[in-house]
């Protein structure tokens, strides 16, 4: 079975074509990244109307490179959500515009299924049932999951994901957008005694998270820092704050992914969503899983973000374990808002 997935939640636009029997066929990606930068944030006009430029291009690119008609095409799965309205409704229109011209099936996909799933892409892929850290610029959750659909929130951040306190305290630095990436290199030249700050809810007894205080402590130390203005403060010092910030929120997401391996027993632990490609991040995991003796699994760098191909494998995966999920009702809605746990197992 060949399936489509079609991507555009927020402020990227991905293509893929899955074969269940062959894999991964061909996937294209675009990022808004250099458009949104100047505004410091995703515009989510801008974001849908540039997925309505970028949608045809794409399909055709995975097309030519899967050498394959469209019509061999057996099923096209999307992102119905959550994420923007409006980049969402993109997505959902074209897929289901495409599915009705070639008739063929199609199926709305949770966007943050397809991350939990996409570690088994990779080459090394984890067995059922597993612990997923699902960390990304909205979302940061603990989820033990034991099938496709099969998911159990055992924790979850109660403000700030840990990809926005990432891009808040690197806005809060002069870095930019995104300031993920950006705050991760910098950390790498910082002293880590230099600056100290609070770990949230390192110590509670659940697997919840909390990250607008140590960005609010990021804030504080760039307010009482002797220069006053954040261009004035040296490059040193920047790293240095960079690097107290990172260390405390790898620390938070470690010990809280090591707590909830001892509770649930578990040996396999998967890290998905954009911030699992965090240097600092997958290097104290792997410390940690040495230590205690499980194995952590990482989708490949190009599927951490947003990506067409972990929707058109999380749709394959759900089409091949319950065919009946095959509609062709083509009138589309898109969810913005859609909780994990209300989604149904396969």
């Amino acid at each position: 079975m060949i399936v489509l997935g079609v991507e555009s939640s927020c402020d990227e636009t991905g293509f893929a074509l899955y074969d269940t029997e062959r894999g991964l066929l061909s996937h294209a990606l675009h990022s808004q990244v250099a458009m949104h930068e100047e505004y410091g944030g995703v515009v989510p006009e801008l974001a849908s109307r540039d997925h309505i430029r970028r949608a045809i291009p794409l399909l055709d690119e995975v097309l030519k490179r899967a050498d394959l008609p469209a019509s061999n095409i057996d099923a096209i799965a999307y992102t119905q959500g959550p994420g923007l309205a409006g980049a969402l409704l993109v997505g959902s229109s074209v897929a289901c515009s495409l599915a009705l011209a070639l008739d063929k099936p199609v199926l709305g996909v949770h966007h943050l299924e397809g991350h939990l799933l996409s570690p088994l892409l990779a080459s090394e892929r984890p067995e059922f049932p597993f612990l997923a850290l699902l960390v990304s610029g909205g979302h940061t959750q603990l989820m033990r999951v034991d099938g496709v659909g099969s998911y159990t929130l055992l924790g979850e951040t109660l403000d700030d994901a840990a990809g926005e306190a990432f891009d808040k305290s690197a806005k809060l630095l002069g870095l930019g957008y995104p300031g993920g990436p950006a705050i991760s290199r910098l950390a790498e030249f910082g002293d880590p005694t230099a600056y100290t700050l609070p770990r949230p809810m390192l110590h509670s007894k659940d697997f919840n998270f909390s990250f607008s205080g140590l960005k609010t402590a990021v804030l504080t130390v760039v307010k009482n820092h002797e220069e006053k203005v954040v261009a004035n403060i040296c490059e040193q010092d920047k790293a240095n704050i960079a690097r107290g910030f990172v260390d405390a929120i790898v620390d938070v997401l470690t010990a809280k992914c090591v707590n909830a391996m001892k509770h649930t027993g578990l040996k396999r632990l998967v890290i998905a969503g954009g911030v699992g490609a965090n240097k600092q991040l997958r290097e104290s995991l792997n410390a940690a899983a040495a230590r205690r003796k499980f194995k952590v699994y990482y989708p490949e760098l190009e599927f951490c973000t947003d990506n067409g191909a972990m929707i058109a494998f999380a749709g394959a995966m759900r089409l091949e374990r319950n065919p009946a999920l095959a509609q062709r009702d083509y009138a589309f809605t898109v969810r913005p808002r859609w909780p994990l746990d209300e989604l149904e197992a396969a």
